[in-house]
């Protein structure tokens, strides 16, 4: 592919982060995270490029792992919201403790890697019918 060929999917790329990072921020507030979780879940990125991004999420650059990550988190509170009529309990949810996760609670998973966070979103697919 040439270089012109990927202006497009940079552009695009740009216009996704800023709402997207605002959108993980406004999700892992209602989920109560500290930074060092929030960083986790955003694959470990270190402290001082956090704190850049959160400060000016509109000029901020995100890797694909990174919004990719952003996405799965985001079908992982939609389907709790879908799932539980409370919006407390679903944002509460994955501090609990859970059979699924062999006692432990979904934040626990999802912050010991990438895989695991896919196997969250999985988990709340399939009991969603998907």
């Amino acid at each position: 592919m040439s270089y012109t060929g990927l202006m497009p999917r940079v552009h695009a790329k740009r216009r996704l982060v800023g709402p997207a990072l605002r959108t993980f921020e406004n999700i892992a507030d209602r989920w109560k995270l500290k930074p060092a979780e929030r960083r986790a879940l955003l694959g470990n990125i270190p402290p001082s490029t956090y704190h850049r991004l959160r400060q000016n999420p509109d000029a901020a650059d995100l890797s694909d792992d990174a919004l990719e990550r952003i996405s799965h988190i985001l079908a992982i509170y939609k389907s709790l919201h879908v799932l539980f009529t409370s919006a407390e309990f679903a944002d509460r949810w994955i501090s609990e403790p859970n059979l699924a996760f062999d006692s432990a609670p979904a934040k626990a998973k999802m912050l010991a890697g990438f895989s695991q966070l896919v196997d969250v979103r999985r988990y709340l697919d399939a009991q969603r019918g998907w």
